[in-house]
């Protein structure tokens, strides 16, 4: 894919000081190595020395899509230039640990697709071959790897906490995305590997390189009942496998607990209290993002490690039943973990734009502390041809709502500035934001990766050296 022109940072930024504090590493393919860490990774928030050319990946040589991104978030967020400089370079210097998303997708191949349609494949193999393109071109195709690579230099994210689990229990089910994505890890480990642990994450940083953490939709259950053990023994098998972190639920209810969209909200069963002992005992975060209020707030009183809601909101400024009321983020908070909020305008509310998510985030730090918060956006980086090759397959009709959606309906209308504003590879304007919130470094660090990395560390049981 042919990139734009270098982007001249005072046309880009619309600011005459903030070039002056960079100097452009016009070699963005190679990007140069970080020095030694300044921090133990038993800190909250590790600091790295930035290299030029890993500042100069967070602004230049950006494709269209990113930098019309960038401009809406720029339009709403008005950085002065001594700001935007700071969040630069906080941003470039820190470990960006994403609670919960996706890495960059790859365009479906439309045509392929196509045919399928017309030989008449079924609706489950279509989808299949769908999620199969998005998740694992990046790996085989030229253009659409070198836009996934684009993405990441842009976004300066060190490790994603990656979705690797289609929603459910069965662990057939859950083994198809942690299959993909260890299968993009293992054929591009020069440029994104796969992480087993906090330490990787380090590594990864210091070697300018990028990593996924990996979390399965679901806690994987044998469904045969013959006893407790039995039903919780794939647990420590995905564990194995890589995975770090589970939703207890997903939207409706099962034997761990009620979902989030259940209208009897009746919380965790006896057998979920078992769940999270054995998540516990084996070092996976036990995850209540998708969980009814109840579930998580009784989640978090059992557990002895902590918990999380990896990509949520708060209640208290708009209650959508993917929020968390502050009585359930103060328990969340008590295990030692953290909320993450999502890059949802519909979940944010008010502008649903990025200042919509700085206030999310400024809600937990007021009430609760730095330490009990995160950012998970929920949200991937879509390739600019993804709606072109879209539009090549046949449409398949009227299709029954998934069993798993039980979403309120609402006439919320977001705007397209909102949209881009969140969009994945704004991410160093998100550290921007925090800086214009009158955020210490130390505080931002910690929301941007810190508590992510400190949770994992008290998961798995281990302090890195």
């Amino acid at each position: 894919m042919p990139l734009c022109d270098p982007l001249n940072r005072r046309r880009f930024l619309g600011t005459a000081s903030a070039l002056a504090t960079v100097a452009v590493n016009q070699s963005l393919q190679q990007p140069s190595v970080a020095q030694e860490p300044l921090a133990s990774a038993a800190d909250s928030g590790v600091r790295f020395i930035a290299s030029k050319g890993q500042l100069a990946a967070l602004t230049e040589r950006l494709n269209p899509k990113i930098t019309a991104s960038r401009q809406a978030a720029l339009q709403i967020l008005k950085p002065t230039p001594s700001q935007l400089d700071r969040g630069l370079r906080l941003h470039a210097e820190s470990v960006v640990f994403d609670s919960y998303g996706f890495s960059p997708r790859a365009a479906v191949d439309g045509e392929a697709l196509a045919k399928l349609v017309q030989d008449g494949a079924s609706t489950i193999e279509l989808d299949d071959v769908r999620e199969d393109m998005m998740m694992t071109r990046v790996a085989t195709d030229p253009v659409q790897q070198q836009e996934y690579r684009d993405a990441w230099r842009a976004s300066g994210v060190t490790c994603i906490f990656q979705n690797a689990g289609e929603e459910g229990q069965d662990p057939m089910r859950l083994l198809k995305r942690l299959a993909r994505f260890t299968y993009v890890t293992d054929m591009m480990r020069g440029f994104v590997a796969k992480a087993s642990s906090p330490q990787d994450v380090l590594t990864a940083k210091k070697e300018g390189r990028h990593c996924l953490y990996m979390t399965g939709n679901g806690v994987p259950l044998t469904q045969q009942w013959v006893s407790v053990p039995d039903e919780l023994r794939y647990v420590r098998i995905f564990f194995q496998l890589g995975i770090r972190m589970m939703h207890l639920t997903y939207q409706r209810r099962n034997m761990i607990g009620d979902g989030c969209g259940e209208k009897t909200d009746a919380g965790l069963s006896d057998f979920g209290e078992a769940a999270i002992a054995e998540m516990n005992r084996v070092g996976v975060i036990p995850d209540c993002a998708h969980s009814g209020w109840q579930t998580s707030l009784e989640s978090a009183r059992v557990s002895t490690k902590p918990v999380v809601a990896s990509h949520s909101v708060c209640g208290a400024i708009h209650p959508h039943i993917r929020s968390k009321p502050d009585e359930v983020i103060k328990a969340i908070a008590d295990s030692g973990g953290y909320i993450g909020i999502c890059c949802i305008p519909r979940f944010l509310r008010g502008a649903g734009d990025v200042n919509a998510l700085l206030n999310h985030v400024d809600h937990v730090i007021r009430k609760f502390g730095p330490d009990h918060v995160a950012i998970g956006t929920d949200v991937a980086y879509q390739p600019q041809d993804a709606g072109r090759e879209r539009a090549k397959v046949p449409g398949r009709g009227k299709r029954r709502p998934e069993f798993r959606s039980l979403w309120p309906t609402d006439d919320y209308q977001t705007t397209k500035q909102a949209n881009e504003s969140v969009a994945w590879t704004n991410w160093p304007l998100f550290t921007v934001g925090l800086v214009q919130r009158g955020h210490d470094d130390d505080v931002i660090r910690k929301v941007i990766g810190g508590n992510v990395m400190r949770v994992a560390n008290a998961t798995l049981g281990q302090t890195q050296n």
